[in-house]
Formats: structure tokens, C-alpha cells, sequence
């Protein structure tokens, strides 16, 4: 992706560093100023806490580093790792009124994966070990890996929508390894308990999202989709990323539905597409409520690894796709900018970064088995607490004796 356009997703008024070591010793100073002010009030207290009152990460927007693609990996139909491409999918223009039956498959053609199997990190950590030389220190004598953390794109997606999320708390488990922070999502209890209740409804609204992609994704660019064919959720093709907020380093890998076929397309991830599927918006109220609440977690999934483009099919009650929009993840903030009292790009990412800060000044005992697990509910402060060899631990025993031996 050109670093021009990328610039272009941040605010006017607080652009991308492109290169390394050119920052200002103002920049520097502001810098420290953003790193600390969230989190020196919150460790006054014992137990530390973090805000996350919105008013106090209204500040600058923070330093984001242009996001690099340093590799990417593929899951079989039965969840198998391959540290190759040969789940990457093709985006297919579909025509503006396309009338796709999103409900065609879910009885016989539908193979879900198990939620109840938590994965924690373990295909990131398998990347990790097969491409080491791509972020690890170049030092003969040194294990330790480039990064100061390494974690899924939709834990940190998580992060940046905290300050505006008033239904669903979150856990997550923070471990320091090697110098680097871990940070892997553990369900709650409020979280099993929907996820085991879901209605038939929910569930096959979820089946409708993949099905989408069915319909405009093919196995390469001069192909065509084969929405006959079976929807298996447990195939994905991830992206690895790497990137710097604020003073802090990021490997983090999230899934990809698509690419751009076309040959000029720019390189990962500035070729990527989100697809996305939504109710289709018929009052000013469902307006109000799509620049609130679902492109706040579309930005914030496609921002953080540079995706730069989502499409949307909006269907009806029934299923049908009435209509297809696309949506620039560089002009999403002008679109709520009409919206009253919406959301504010700043404030999730200073928010995400301080917590990042909070983490690093909490997490402070280099083991593999000490896990602090960071808990956060609605109009809440995020505590934590600290737990040793216990359920929570998540880095395998594969992971940490090959870091450490070899």
C-alpha cells in the first residue's frame, strides 16, 4: 500500500510516521505524554486500575505506523495449519442489486466450526516458529522475538471499541515471554452462556455472513464464485501484521476474506478486502444506529491491519441481498461526522494504547506460566488479577521449549 494513501485514514490534524527515526523530540515528548497520562492516575490505587472514561484518551491521535504484511498462513477444512496461501480467496464484483438468497445451503451445505474448541494462539504461535527469522533480533545469542506484542487482530479490535461499549465486557490473559507480551481472549461466563443459548434465528444469521462470501469469492481471479458448494467455517486465510502504536511494537494476525484480483492492485494488505453483511436501512433511526455501533467495529477490524476497502451486502428479513455498498476504511470518520455525540477514531486508538502502557507496567514477570488476566465490564474500570500454573496459562509447551532451546 502507498504510504500516501494510507495517511489518508488519519485525522488531518495527527498523520502516520513513515519512517523509522525521524520523529521530533517534540514527538518524542508527546509521545511519553500519551503513554503515561492514562496509566499514572490508574496505578495510584491499589488494585491498579484503567479508565476507560472516554474524556481522558480525547488527546492527539497516537502514532500508527504504516501496518506491514510479514507473512500469512492458511487453515484446512479441518483446521490444520499451513504456512502457505492456499486458502486465499478472489473478490468478484458482484452487480449493485445482486438478489442473493443468503439462506440457500444452511440445512445441507453447511459445516460449522466448533466454537467450544478455544485455540487460544496457537496458529500465530505456529507462524512464530516458522518464520522466526522475519522478527526475531539479529543477534547470534538472542531468542527473543522483535516485538513487544503478539496477539490476535480481533482482541485489540476489542480494545479500540471498549470506551464505546455498553453491552459485552471482555478477559484477557497477558502473559510476558521473552520480553514480549502475549495477549490471548478468555470467553466469560456472560459470553458461554450466549454463545449456549443463541436462537436458531442468531445462529442462522451467522451462516448468512459466510454464505455472502460464497457468493463473491472465488478460488483465483479469472474464476467464478460456486455458491453450490458447501460453507465450511473452519477454512480461513490469515494475514500476519506487523506495525507500531505509540511506543509499542505489534505482530498481530487477523482473517482475511479476500483479495483484489486485479493484477494492479497494490501488495498485501492494501489489496485485502473485508466483506461484511448487514440489515439493509430503512429509517433514520437504523441509520443512526449502522454509524454508531456496526461501522465503529468495521473501521476499527479493518484499520488496525490497513485493509483499506469493505463491502457490504445489505439484505432483507428473508435473507435476500438487496443491495451491495462499498465502504473506504480512510473516509469512515467522515461518515459519522454528522452524527452527534458518535464515536471518535482518537479515542479508541489512545485507549488501546494505554492500555497496551497498563499491560506492560502490570505484566512484569518474564514466565510462561504466569498469566494476569485483565477483566473489564461496561461503565467499569479494567482490573486484573494474577494467577500462577492455573486454567488461564495459554502458551503451549511446544511454543516456549522451542523459543527457549533453540
Amino acid at each position: 500500500m502507498d504510504h500516501r494513501n494510507y495517511r489518508k485514514q488519519l485525522p488531518d490534524h495527527r498523520r502516520l510516521q513513515d519512517e523509522p527515526g525521524v520523529e521530533s523530540d517534540e514527538r518524542h515528548k508527546r509521545l511519553r505524554r500519551d503513554q503515561d497520562v492514562g496509566v499514572a492516575a490508574a496505578v495510584s490505587e491499589h488494585p491498579p486500575v484503567l479508565s476507560t472514561r472516554r474524556h481522558l484518551y480525547e488527546r492527539d491521535f497516537p502514532l500508527y505506523k504504516q501496518p506491514v504484511e510479514v507473512g500469512h498462513f492458511s487453515l484446512d477444512a479441518k483446521r490444520r495449519f499451513f504456512n502457505d496461501d492456499r486458502q486465499l480467496r478472489y473478490y468478484i464484483h458482484p452487480d449493485r442489486h445482486p438478489n442473493f438468497n443468503l439462506r440457500d445451503g444452511y440445512r445441507d451445505r453447511y459445516i460449522k466450526r466448533d466454537e467450544g474448541v478455544k485455540e487460544k494462539l496457537d496458529h500465530l504461535l505456529r507462524w512464530i516458529l516458522a518464520n522466526r527469522s522475519k522478527i526475531q533480533i539479529q543477534a547470534a545469542s538472542s531468542r527473543e522475538l522483535n516485538v513487544d506484542v503478539v496477539t490476535w487482530r480481533g482482541h485489540l479490535t476489542k480494545l479500540l471499541t471498549t470506551p464505546y461499549e455498553a453491552r459485552e465486557g471482555w478477559l484477557l490473559a497477558v502473559t510476558r515471554f521473552r520480553g514480549a507480551l502475549y495477549i490471548s481472549e478468555v470467553e466469560t461466563e456472560a459470553a458461554q452462556r450466549s454463545r449456549e443459548s443463541r436462537p436458531q434465528r442468531h445462529e442462522e444469521m451467522m451462516y448468512w455472513g459466510y454464505k455472502f462470501e460464497q457468493y463473491i469469492c472465488a478460488d483465483g481471479a479469472q474464476n467464478r464464485p460456486d455458491p453450490a458448494g458447501v460453507v465450511n467455517t473452519n477454512e480461513a486465510y490469515c494475514t500476519v501484521i506487523q506495525t507500531r502504536l505509540a511506543g509499542h511494537k505489534l505482530l498481530f494476525s487477523g482473517e482475511v476474506d479476500c483479495r483484489d484480483g486485479d493484477p494492479r492492485a497494490p501488495p498485501a494488505p492494501g489489496c485485502y478486502v473485508e466483506l461484511k453483511t448487514s440489515a439493509e436501512i430503512c429509517t433514520p433511526k437504523q441509520h443512526s444506529n449502522f454509524l454508531r455501533y456496526k461501522l465503529l467495529k468495521w473501521w476499527a477490524q479493518s484499520f488496525l491491519p490497513g485493509v483499506p476497502r469493505i463491502v457490504a451486502g445489505f439484505r432483507d428479513n428473508d435473507g435476500i441481498v438487496v443491495s451491495v455498498d462499498t465502504f473506504h476504511t480512510s473516509k469512515i470518520s467522515q461518515l459519522i461526522k454528522s452524527e452527534e455525540n458518535c464515536w471518535k477514531p482518537t479515542v479508541c486508538m489512545n485507549f488501546c494504547a494505554d492500555f497496551l502502557t497498563f499491560a506492560k507496567t502490570v505484566a512484569t514477570e518474564d514466565d510462561p506460566e504466569v498469566v494476569y488476566l485483565f477483566s473489564w465490564d461496561p461503565n467499569r474500570d479494567v482490573t486484573y488479577s494474577i494467577h500462577r500454573n492455573s486454567q488461564y496459562t495459554f502458551l503451549t509447551d511446544w511454543f516456549v521449549r522451542e523459543l527457549t532451546h533453540t
